[in-house]
């Protein structure tokens, strides 16, 4: 032996222990203790992320000494079966980085509070020794006020108690519900998926007191328009486990690769056993280079290449040769048979509305209940009138029990009436690629035609054919072929569109449908916001939807639609919504569009140059002359189509004491009011200062750093602080009153929870440190994946951090203390829309728009207007409500998309699993405890309720369905279930698709297996809408309308002082970071280049002599943004991309423009409401919350870039 291994005893045995069992062997060196030391940890504990990505991955999280040291991705995901690949491993390099937040220089540790404030609210408070005095007196004070306000956004933080500060914001809710009502208080927090006790505890106090809960789905433009439209329905979508299952994938703006990290493997494994993949995208996305074929249409004209595939679809598969399967599916499934009645349009015809069973005098008995709302269609044998089973005149009332279903017993649906000795008329169509305006033209096309019952009608079927150009021999303005460019929809004329070949066009439209034909409907879509963030997003997803439609895929395993942009999906839906909106305790809660209501508090309705009657296609009937956006929205309001909250310009609890002192119900105080003008809906006056929102609560939620459109907007006009637009005011309202001055600085308190200083909080009057994901309980769901799983607290919340949970309780202790004084009880008065999934569909028959304001009806709540409901409330006992299960659940029971649960069982089961409060009643004291209640009491989670709720929709439709979850009606999912691992979530009728013997989820399954209808009109999936403000837009039917032209409204938007250009701005999701989470964080930052950037083409840099890294200014009419630019090949000419949600705390420097610090994204950004997402009272057109509502659209807008000086200074 060598000198060197002796001494180093290389070849020395191990000591072993006197019982043999451990081996002990000393290693010199130690050359490996700083890895293992980095490894090390106590204890591990999973939890997962609640940042909106969809991925809802389940993670492990380890703990040392009491410190979170790092987190590894959980691999013990239930398996999907032999057939498909496993869902484990789930994440991404962002989710990786997250503990990184939990000692960063960013996170909130304690309360803070604007110092100016604090001073001034100190002082009051001693002065006047009442909490509630002293801040009404400060808002009171307009000198004092204005100070704070401007203050916003400047810094001066200091650290205050969490007891004065909750002392401060209560009084700030007593005395504003006090002074304007519960409905000038509102919260805004997004996608409860993603955490739902965490968004329940906020929204279940602001219920508790009657405040405003703002939408988000709607709000963040993630809500796909044309689902209700179309469906009945809201984002029901496959999981992400289906796409496997699928032979011909298009991602058509949706770049799964970046965006669906966790799940893309499915959409790279599909590929392997044969399944062709399509991406379209404007530029060289990352999810190009996993494809067969790359289609780069123009940003925007998505539309006109899926009509053209349309165009192609209905030729080849519909007129020159039959699929059995197609018409099969089409005729029983969709709405394409059914009658729309002509009306006399000059020397020409225009469509309608449907014919319905009201228009058959006479029929069959059938003008008995709703008539109005059972559609018609002939018999293919017979050729008589049919009044078939399914509509939306059998889900509601008594005669329709057991025939609210798709059964056709015997009819054959007629689909076309082309043929025979029926005669042809012209028909004159809506076209959008042409005319003065943005309503565009109109184009010539005949259909067949017949009479029923006196009226001249033909199907949906031939108004499609014609509508896409179809020819058939009949009269009109025809194509001559794919290659004819002068009519709407061919594969030539969307090539002068997009850019993508014709010949490319009829390709992928021939493959898609043919795979369907082979396949039986396994064609799938997956879109996403680069489609959808559009102002005409609900035409451009009805032209998808078509394709899916006509080919059978939807419905199907591996075919369909599938639309991915927020976490939306809360599977154990009923207990979560009934809990978190309070309504054990009231029903309902002030549910709020999000658009409608920042559109009027920021006062961006103020510089709209764009007229709802500039959008009317030249057949409309001049509903929209001289109308302004802020008008429609109004009208909306009062026909009880839109929620409005602020609702009037009176306090309602001043209301509810005036009906109380004339001695009548409250509705008939409010009608009574309207009918001679002493009351005004808000939204018709929203510059008078007592419609304005006076408190906003901000949590889970980054509202001024990622979501806020028109971001210079909501500093100027709902914070009152310094903003950077130099937008002029606009067109002046026909119907909503216009004061000269506008207002700055409505809101007299903001309030942010987070756990990092956004945005929001750096603008915000207070900041509650909050628990990050791995300090609290909680639990997540999304549409990627079939399971619920669970947060759980690693380490307890450091420094003065609180959950969610804990911080709103904390809330409504002092809000009681001081509501005892100031509030106790009181009658609350709600103006309430008419509801989908209730009989509130039949309030207005044919979607016929007649306004009590104009004389036309007389105000009925709940039939022409809003219904008018009351609510007692204790105010000084929300503290101890929130805590404890009201009444309700037991007395009522819990409704879900129209089917009502009784929960006897449940509450039994929670009353000693939870215990119960010191009133008696089960609490839900705990997040953990409220994680608890929501899962015992919804069907996915609980196999009793999804039994029993198949059980009583088998009553309606006369169909089997219980035995979708009798395999699991003794299945109850506990929260300890969810944190020992991921648990697969049971069938159930709060959602359509099946998870029945281990399939893969996929939506509207259960309707086309089961016979179960559509939520809508007829029943079925609607191509033709009949609305009346659809009808005067021409968005009967599907078709392209481009981009909103911006210039032609508001002129050239530079100043020409420099080398300039003009391009189109797009604000896509970032590979970095999800929304504005993880752009801050230090290891993302390492993979990027950090701050804001925005991506532009080689052609436009070289315009205005831009390199690569260069400092540019991006600016419009809205604001500024300063940027790095990245030009890259990657990006077509003319458009730009600025990844969306950077905070202005890095690297960000100011203007030159102004001096003053560069913009967000949303800078460059304003809202504007298209009037067809406004309607409600008909059919699938009703409210609900989060499934129809104006959208916050941004990707029409244009900006100015220029290259400025590049010594920048911050």
């Amino acid at each position: 032996m060598g000198p060197l291994l002796a001494a180093r005893r290389f070849f020395t045995k191990a000591e072993v222990s006197a019982d043999g069992r451990t081996l002990h062997q000393i290693d010199p060196s130690g050359w490996d203790r700083f890895y293992r030391d980095r490894w090390a940890h106590d204890k591990v504990v999973r939890s997962t992320h609640g940042v909106n990505c969809t991925g809802s991955c389940s993670w492990q999280v380890f703990v040392k000494d009491g410190l979170i040291t790092w987190e590894h991705q959980a691999t013990d995901y239930p398996s999907v079966g032999p057939e498909s690949p496993e869902y484990e491993p789930r994440g991404c390099p962002r989710g990786a980085s997250f503990s990184w937040y939990t000692y960063s220089p960013s996170r909130v540790r304690y309360p803070y509070v604007r110092g100016v404030l604090l001073e001034m609210w100190r002082e009051a408070r001693a002065r006047l020794g009442d909490p509630v005095l002293a801040w009404a007196e400060l808002t009171g004070d307009a000198e004092r006020a204005r100070a704070y306000k401007r203050a916003r956004g400047k810094g001066g933080f200091v650290r205050a108690g969490w007891d004065e500060v909750l002392e401060l914001m209560a009084a700030a809710h007593v005395h504003t519900i006090k002074r304007y009502g519960p409905d000038r208080v509102a919260g805004f927090s997004p996608i409860p998926a993603m955490s739902m006790a965490s968004f329940a505890a906020g929204t279940r106090f602001l219920s508790m007191i009657g405040g405003t809960l703002l939408s988000f789905y709607d709000w963040y433009a993630d809500l796909p328009v044309a689902s209700p439209q179309v469906w009945g329905d809201q984002t029901d979508v496959p999981e992400a486990a289906d796409w496997w299952n699928s032979r011909y994938l298009i991602m058509w703006g949706s770049n799964i690769p970046v965006t669906r990290t966790p799940d893309a493997h499915f959409m790279t494994e599909a590929r392997y056993q044969g399944t062709k993949v399509v991406a379209v995208s404007p530029d060289y996305a990352d999810n190009v280079k996993f494809a067969d074929d790359w289609l780069a249409p123009h940003p925007g004209t998505d539309g006109a290449l899926a009509m053209a595939m349309g165009h192609v679809v209905l030729s080849e598969f519909f007129r020159d040769r039959q699929v059995l399967y197609f018409t099969d599916y089409v005729r029983k499934y969709t709405d394409l048979p059914f009658l729309v009645t002509l009306e006399p349009r000059g020397d020409a015809y225009v469509p309608r509305r449907f014919l319905t069973a009201a228009d058959l005098p006479g029929h069959e008995g059938e003008q008995g209940e709703n008539a109005e709302f059972k559609t018609v269609l002939l018999d293919e044998e017979t050729g008589r009138a049919v009044v078939p089973n399914g509509s939306l005149g059998f889900r509601w009332g008594q005669e329709g029990e057991g025939r609210w279903n798709l059964g056709l017993d015997g009819t054959t649906p007629l689909l076309t009436l082309a043929g025979g000795r029926r005669r042809a008329v012209e028909v004159d169509l809506p076209r959008f690629d042409e005319g003065a305006t943005e309503g565009g033209s109109v184009m010539r096309r005949g259909v067949p035609v017949t009479e029923v019952g006196g009226r001249l009608v033909t199907t949906v079927f031939d108004l499609l054919m014609a509508q896409y150009g179809v020819a058939r021999d009949l009269p009109g303005e025809w194509p001559a072929g794919y290659e004819d460019a002068s009519q709407p929809y061919t594969p030539a004329w969307a090539e002068e569109i997009t850019s993508v070949p014709a010949a490319t066009i009829a390709r992928i439209a021939r493959e898609f449908a043919r795979n369907a034909e082979v396949t039986q409907g396994r064609s799938m879509i997956a879109m996403g916001a680069g489609t959808n963030h559009w102002f005409h997003s609900d035409q451009i997803y009805r032209s998808f939807l078509t394709l899916v439609l006509l080919t059978g895929c939807q419905g199907v395993n591996g075919g369909g639609w599938a639309h991915y942009v927020g976490q939306e999906k809360v599977r154990p839906v009923t207990g979560f919504q009934h809990l978190a909106f309070a309504l054990d305790w009231q029903r309902p809660t002030r549910h709020m569009a999000g658009t409608a209501f920042w559109y009027l508090a920021t006062d961006q309705w103020r510089y709209d140059r764009i007229g709802a009657g500039e959008l009317a296609s030249p057949l409309g009937r001049g509903l929209f002359d001289g109308r302004s956006f802020a008008d429609c929205n109004a009208q909306a309001a009062r026909l009880g189509w839109l929620p409005s909250h602020p609702t009037f310009d009176r306090n309602p609890l001043d209301l509810a004491d005036e009906a109380a002192e004339k001695g009548i119900p409250a509705a008939e105080h409010v009608v009574a009011e309207l009918k001679a003008g002493r009351l005004r809906f808000a939204a018709e006056d929203p510059g008078d200062p007592a419609t304005f929102p006076r408190v906003l609560t901000v949590w889970r939620a980054n509202l001024l750093g990622s979501s806020g459109k028109g971001s210079e907007y909501f500093l100027r006009h709902l914070l009152g602080t310094d903003a950077e637009t130099r937008n002029t005011e606009g067109t002046r309202p026909a119907e909503v009153t216009w004061r000269e001055e506008a207002a700055e600085g409505k809101l007299d308190l903001l309030t942010a929870i987070d756990f990092r200083m956004t945005s929001t909080a750096l603008f915000a009057d207070v900041v509650l440190p909050a628990a990050t994901w791995y300090e609290k309980h909680d639990l997540s769901s999304t549409d990627m994946h079939p399971f619920v799983h669970a947060f759980n607290p690693a380490i307890a919340p450091p420094w003065q951090a609180r959950s969610d949970h804990d911080a709103f309780l904390g809330l409504a202790d002092a809000f009681s203390e001081l509501a005892a004084r100031h509030l106790g009880r009181r009658t609350d008065v709600l103006a309430v829309p008419l509801t989908h999934d209730t009989p509130d569909e039949l309030a207005q028959p044919g979607g016929r728009v007649r306004d009590w304001r104009r004389g036309e009806c007389e105000p009925i709540p709940g039939r022409t207007m809003p219904k008018i409901i009351t609510i007692d409330r204790d105010y000084a006992a929300t503290g101890e409500r929130m805590r404890g299960i009201g009444p309700l659940f037991a007395e009522l029971g819990l409704s879900t998309k129209g089917v009502t649960y009784q929960v006897g069982p449940e509450l039994d089961h929670l009353r000693t699993k939870n215990g119960v409060t010191a009133e008696g009643r089960i609490s839900v004291a705990t997040a953990d405890r409220m994680c608890e209640a929501i899962l015992a009491l919804s069907g996915t989670t609980n196999g009793r309720l999804a039994t029993q709720g198949f059980q009583t929709l088998e009553k309606r439709t006369g169909t089997k369905l219980a035995d979708l979850a009798a395999e699991h009606e003794g299945t109850r999912i506990t929260f300890a279930d969810t944190q020992a691992r991921p648990q697969p979530v049971i069938t159930s009728p709060e959602w359509s698709g099946s998870e029945t013997g281990g399939r893969r989820y996929s939506a509207f399954v259960i309707n086309v297996e089961r016979d179960k209808p559509w939520h809508t009109l007829t029943g079925r999936q609607q191509f033709f809408l009949d609305h009346d403000w659809i009808t005067e837009l021409g968005e009967q039917l599907p078709a392209y309308r481009p981009p909103l032209t911006m210039s032609r409204h508001y002129g050239e938007q530079g100043d020409g002082q420099a080398a300039e250009v003009t391009v189109r701005y797009l604000t896509p999701h970032s590979k970095w970071s999800i929304h504005s989470e993880y752009q801050d964080n230090a290891y993302m930052l390492a993979l990027s280049r950090g701050g804001p950037t925005i991506w532009m083409s080689v052609e436009d840099a070289a315009r205005i002599g831009v390199a690569d890294n260069d400092w540019i200014e991006a600016y419009n009419r809205n604001g500024v943004v300063v940027a790095r630019a990245v030009v890259s090949h990657r990006m077509p000419a003319g458009t730009v991309y600025m990844y969306h949600a950077k905070d202005r705390n890095v690297n960000v420097p100011l203007t030159e423009r102004s001096g003053r610090r560069g913009g967000v994204h949303n800078s460059l950004t304003h809202l504007l409401l298209k009037p067809s997402h406004l309607i409600g009272g008909y059919a699938q057109f009703t409210y609900a919350f989060n499934y129809y509502g104006p959208t916050g659209n941004q990707r029409d807008e244009v900006t100015v870039i220029r290259r400025r000086d590049q010594e920048v200074t911050y």
